[in-house]
């Protein structure tokens, strides 16, 4: 009895070509894998220069900052889908170099950035300037620290997360033409907290604005603004809605302040389950000076000490004597969650 050969010989064939196959493959995707390239000072990274090291980086890849104050600057431009990513706030801090206005620059014109992610490093103010965004799309500012201005122009999508920005001689974020959100911010002790101007669409939530010398939030010219479950809190002004700007203002605190509302006839502004509690007027209609306008207030706002924990300390948690829980569609009014309610204990 003969027997054929021929079934074996395909298998093997077919197992050597699958082999081969998944040797090639495995080869590719090892050599296409995103990298994370190291920056380090003292020379144990792939570079030294921060620049370099984002000048080299393609799409999918991070940018990993080791330990260490940088006195360098940073201009990330023509790139997409890239992440720079430090150490932590209190451990990679960019200085700026020589001469240059600003630090970080996410943008150029003619040319852009899109999908730019940036997180855990602070950045120094250089030459009046800290951070600016210029004609890029989806940015993303994550859990830094800004010691100075962070500004954007005619940029998209941008959003700026669980950031400190605080110290600017000037305004602490200011946008022109520009989509952006805030969410979860600390933006502190600036001349100005928030500026939107030109055909700016901002989404501030959740953010505590707090000691800036004049106004927290400032929307002007055609700006679209909705802010919601903020607190503005010591600052000379809360909010000044202006022009012919667009807003939606509902779920904030909007206390200690030297006044609260300042809104122009121009602006299209709804305001709805706002907690206010100023020195010398909650409710203004612009002018030089501002009048007083207390029929600008509509019946869900509630003026009321808001009682936070600890004011003199930034404490700005709602007591649980508070009146300002459980208003409209909002559990509780401002950035913060309340004090927990203890649990009773039965003996």
């Amino acid at each position: 009895m003969k027997f054929s050969m021929r079934p074996v010989l395909v298998t093997a064939m077919v197992l050597s070509w699958v082999s081969v196959g998944c040797a090639v493959a495995l080869a590719e995707n090892s050599a296409t894998a995103p990298r994370t390239i190291t920056v380090a000072l003292d020379g144990s990274g792939d570079f030294s220069s921060i620049q370099e090291a984002v000048d080299s980086a393609k799409k999918g890849e991070t940018v990993f900052l080791k330990p260490g104050t940088y006195p360098q600057d940073l201009t990330i431009h023509s790139k997409e889908g890239i992440k720079l990513v430090g150490a932590g706030v209190d451990q990679v801090t960019l200085l700026g170099h020589r001469d240059r206005v600003g630090v970080l620059h996410v943008g150029k014109w003619p040319y852009g950035a899109t999908d730019i992610e940036i997180t855990g490093l602070t950045v120094n103010e250089h030459g009046g300037h800290a951070v600016g965004i210029f004609n890029g799309k989806r940015i993303t500012l994550r859990h830094l620290r800004v010691r100075g201005m962070l500004f954007g122009q005619q940029v998209q999508d941008v959003r700026i997360e669980n950031c400190l920005i605080g110290g600017s001689e000037t305004t602490g974020v200011q946008f022109a033409d520009t989509q952006a959100v805030l969410i979860g911010n600390v933006i502190h002790d600036n001349d100005h907290g928030v500026n939107v101007a030109g055909k700016s669409e901002v989404r501030l939530e959740r953010n505590v604005i707090a000691r800036n010398l004049y106004e927290a939030v400032v929307i002007g010219d055609g700006g679209k603004a909705v802010l919601i479950s903020n607190t503005l809190v010591k600052n000379g002004g809360g909010a000044a809605f202006l022009g012919s700007s667009h807003n939606e203002v509902s779920g904030n605190i909007v206390s200690f302040n030297t006044i609260g509302f300042v809104i122009a006839p121009s602006s299209h502004t709804t305001l709805s389950f706002n907690g206010l509690f100023n020195k010398e007027g909650n409710y203004l209609k612009a002018g030089s000076p501002p009048l007083q306008a207390p029929e600008l207030k509509p019946e869900s706002d509630i003026a009321a000490d808001p009682r936070f924990v600890d004011p003199e300390h930034d404490d700005f948690r709602l007591r649980h004597d508070t009146t300002l829980l459980n208003k409209g569609p909002f559990s509780y009014l401002g950035a913060q969650p309340p004090l927990p309610i203890p649990s009773s204990r039965h003996q």
